[in-house]
Formats: structure tokens, C-alpha cells, sequence
């Protein structure tokens, strides 16, 4: 039996599926929330000649320009359109350059380019003058200090070094040890030079500052004429971890205060700062636009009215249309002419069909989550996108790009529209029941408890029992943990003791 190596060419038939151009658009555009769909479409207005807005009327039905506008192509004529399997990324460049270097070629038409410009650079002008300035960051805020300071230049340079390692999102500690910040070939001297800056920065503002540890920065906060002065040293430095687990008995036998005192003292501890540097991170929190509002009927049904009164309506220029219909433009005109109308074309429709599906996809929500506007976040049930999708008629990702980063307001609030999307667990008797139905009950069962005797994870899971969910020890224990509500025994307070 002999073995042949050798090539061979063969032609194979396979299957693979691509998405078009114009679907991925639709996906894009599906996707962006109001404010973003806004800017797209200013976006394509700058890039794209044959767009236009349509002035509506405000008294008229709010039905789509391209249906009102007397101008609008007909219905035989929107198919005026041809595939885009070019590159036209200059395609805008070229149109300018046509129209300032063959003057009277457009000129029975509209000139928007130079208005465009203006109105982006207005538009800019306005944003730059309107930006937030920067905050003073931890490290310019420390250096400004060192900086006021009479330092040997070695000392000073050092002390910058250390500033520089720190890091104001992990609460401004020094996670670098000295040696870490000094050449390798460091000596002695270099080292004491070292420690004397990290203990020049220590006492910089705000206190507590490129503390290596909790209890070191919690001990830099601590004066002398601070109350329970010397319970609150003798706590940071040795208990810690014992009032973390809330064993104050504990405590009282190792120290000999009193509870009470114990409490006291806590209740000073908990008013230092454990991340002292994290005043100086940008908090920034963005302004969150509606894309949907939820109202409800006199019989007590709800309907979807989208957000969309501020979103320009869209047509096709006539002037170009008739411009390649006439004869008039050159070849060259006619050619990228088409491809504008086509891209302009996809943008409208993309766009008509997120009105669409986000309707259709909010009102399928709203009825499975019916109980949740009428009665309130406790009666949210188990809703997956798959069933959406399978209501709606649609694939699962596109229910997916439907709701993300998109907003309801609703009569109870506003909120982000994934959040009426839960898992659930099934509950003891069959009943499948949401995670947030129990997150709400588990946690008014702790806010109302007896502090002097908190309830175990087995009296919770009685006390669900009694509200009508009935559930495992197991998942209240699972809840009570991601909650971050702590054990019965953390949750005990022990000045109420008999």
C-alpha cells in the first residue's frame, strides 16, 4: 500500500451567510438612544447633500415627512436607488470641489455647504463654551502643597515621586512600597530620604493621604481632641476585623470598655474616611433622556408614545432627484447623485423601522410587566427577551439592540428598559417568582426586625413563607449576600442585651 502526497485543486460549494450593508445600518441605527439617533442624523445631514428636514407643522398628525411633504418622491420613485459596492468616502469632497470649480453647474439649486459649516462651527462654539472645566486632580492638588514648601530639592523630588504613584479611584493609598519607587542601586540615605517624604506627604490635606494600609489611614485622621480619642486608637490598631463581624462582647472582654462606649466610639470611627483620595474622582453623571413614555388609558391599559418629537424628519432633496431626471448632470454627477439618494434612503427607512420595533417591543413589555405599573417594583414577574422576541416576531438580538441604553418613563418612574427584563428561581411550590420580588421583601424583613434578636436565615425563609414566596434556605442566603445585608449575628445590637 503506497501513500500519495501531492496538491489537488477542488471547487467546493458552501453556504455562508452575510449581512447586507443596508440590514447592518438598520442594526446601528436600532440600536442608538434618542439622544445619539440625534447626532447621527446631524452627522448625515453634514455628509450627505441630498437630505433634507422637513418643517413640520406642529397641528398636523405626526406621520413620517417623507408621506406629508409635497415634494417627497412617489412611491415608484423611492426605488431610485442603487447598491453601494463602491468605496465613497470622498464622494462629499468631490461634490464641493464640482461646485466651486464649475461655477453654474449648481447654481439654479441650493448652496447648503457654507450654511452647514457655520451652523456646525455655532453649534461647536456653543458646546466649548459650555464645558464643565477640568477638576483639580489628588496629584495637582498635593503638588500644589509640596510646592508651597521650603524642601531640599532631593527631598522634594522625592516626595513628587511618591504623590505620582498615587491613585485617586483607589482611594489615594500608596500601593508601591518604598523600595519599589527607588533605583535599584538605592542606599540607606536614599531610603531614609524616602520615609522622611512619605511622612511629609502623610500630612498633607486631605488627611489620611498615601496611607499603606486602613488602619493607617484611619490612625492619620484621629487628634487628640477628637471624643473617645483613645478608644478610637485602641480600636483601629487592634479591632478592627472584631467590629467588622460585630463582636463587641468580644471587645468589651479584651479592653474592658463598656458596649455603650464600644458604640460611641464606633459611632466616631464611622465618620473618618477610608478613601480619602476618592473626593477628587470625576463623579460624572450623564443627563438620562426618555426614548419612550408610558401612559395610561381610562381603562386602565397603557400605550407607548415615543420620544421622538425633536428628531428631524427626513426626505430626499427634489432638487436632486429632478437634477438626474432632467439630464442635466454629467455622468459623473449621476453617479454619485445615486449612491447619496440611496445611502439618504436606507438612513429613512432605517430609521422608520426603530419607530417600529421599539414600539412593538415596548408594548410587549409593558403588558407582561403590567402588574409592575400598577402596583408597584414587588410585582415584577420573571421576563426573559427571548419571549419578547417570540411575541413580537423578531430574532432575540434584535430585542436586545431595541432596549439597550434606551429609557421609559412610566407612571411610576423612570427607568432603563432592560430593567424590566429579571431571571427569577422557582419557588418550593411551582411558582416561578422574580429576583427582584424577593430582594424586596428579604430586605423590608431586616429593616423591621428586632435588632436585639435578628432574624436567622431560617426565620427569612419563614417569613417569606408566610408572604407568599416560598423558597429555599439556600437562595435567601444567596440574596441576603449579594444584597450585602449582613449575617443575624453581624446585625445584632448588643446594647439592647437583657
Amino acid at each position: 500500500m503506497r501513500l500519495s502526497l501531492g496538491l489537488e485543486a477542488r471547487q467546493v460549494q458552501t453556504q455562508v451567510q452575510k449581512l447586507a450593508p443596508r440590514m447592518i445600518q438598520s442594526m446601528e441605527i436600532l440600536q442608538l438612544p434618542i439622544m445619539a439617533l440625534q447626532d447621527r442624523i446631524e452627522q448625515e445631514m453634514n455628509e450627505n447633500p441630498v437630505l433634507e428636514i422637513q418643517e413640520q407643522d406642529p397641528t398636523l398628525p405626526d406621520e413620517p415627512a417623507e408621506r406629508d411633504n409635497p415634494d417627497a418622491p412617489a412611491e415608484t420613485e423611492r426605488e431610485m436607488v442603487v447598491d453601494e459596492t463602491q468605496d465613497n468616502v470622498d464622494d462629499f469632497e468631490r461634490l464641493i470641489n464640482m461646485d466651486s470649480e464649475a461655477p453654474g453647474t449648481f447654481d439654479d439649486g441650493p448652496r447648503r455647504s457654507l450654511t452647514r459649516i457655520e451652523e456646525e462651527a455655532d453649534r461647536k462654539h456653543d458646546a466649548m463654551a459650555n464645558v464643565v472645566a477640568r477638576p483639580e486632580s489628588l496629584n495637582d492638588y498635593l503638588m500644589r502643597q509640596i510646592g508651597e514648601m521650603e524642601l531640599e530639592p532631593e527631598l522634594a523630588a522625592m516626595a513628587e515621586r511618591i504623590i505620582s504613584a498615587l491613585d485617586a479611584s483607589d482611594g489615594g493609598y500608596l500601593k508601591s512600597s518604598l523600595e519599589d519607587l527607588l533605583p535599584p542601586d538605592a542606599d540607606l540615605a536614599q531610603l531614609e530620604v524616602a520615609r522622611r517624604a512619605l511622612e511629609i506627604v502623610q500630612h498633607l490635606d486631605p488627611p489620611g493621604i498615601a496611607a499603606r494600609d486602613l488602619r493607617e489611614c484611619l490612625l492619620a485622621q484621629i487628634t487628640p481632641d477628637m471624643p473617645f480619642y483613645e478608644e478610637l486608637k485602641t480600636l483601629i490598631t487592634s479591632h478592627l476585623e472584631d467590629l467588622r463581624d460585630n463582636r463587641l462582647p468580644l471587645i468589651e472582654r479584651k479592653t474592658g470598655y463598656s458596649i455603650e462606649r464600644i458604640q460611641q466610639a464606633w459611632e466616631q470611627l464611622r465618620k473618618l474616611n477610608p478613601k480619602p483620595g476618592a473626593q477628587f474622582v470625576d463623579s460624572y453623571v450623564p443627563t438620562v433622556t426618555p426614548d419612550i413614555t408610558v401612559e395610561q388609558a381610562d381603562d386602565g391599559s397603557y400605550r407607548i408614545v415615543l420620544e421622538d418629537t425633536r428628531t428631524p424628519r427626513l426626505y430626499i432633496s427634489e432638487y436632486y432627484r429632478q437634477r438626474m431626471l432632467t439630464g442635466k448632470a454629467t455622468p459623473e454627477e449621476r453617479e454619485f447623485i445615486k449612491r447619496k439618494i440611496n445611502a439618504a434612503q436606507w438612513l429613512i427607512d432605517s430609521i422608520e423601522q426603530r419607530r417600529s420595533t421599539l414600539t412593538k417591543v415596548t408594548q410587549a413589555i409593558v403588558d407582561h410587566q403590567k402588574r409592575f405599573l400598577d402596583d408597584g417594583p414587588e410585582f415584577i414577574v420573571p421576563l426573559k427577551m427571548q419571549q419578547i422576541a417570540d411575541r413580537v416576531g423578531v430574532h432575540v438580538t434584535t430585542v436586545s439592540r431595541a432596549v439597550d441604553d434606551k429609557w421609559v418613563q412610566t407612571p411610576r418612574g423612570m427607568f432603563a428598559l432592560k430593567r424590566f427584563f429579571v431571571g427569577g428561581t422557582r419557588s418550593e411550590d411551582g411558582d416561578d417568582v422574580a429576583w427582584d420580588t424577593i430582594r424586596i421583601k428579604l430586605q423590608e424583613l431586616v429593616d423591621n426586625e428586632d435588632k436585639s434578636n435578628p432574624l436567622s436565615d431560617d426565620d427569612l425563609v419563614r417569613e417569606l413563607e408566610k408572604q407568599g414566596v416560598k423558597v429555599a434556605r439556600r437562595t435567601v442566603t444567596k440574596y441576603r449576600q449579594k444584597m450585602g445585608i449582613p449575617s443575624s449575628r453581624q446585625r445584632r445590637d448588643w446594647s439592647q442585651r437583657s
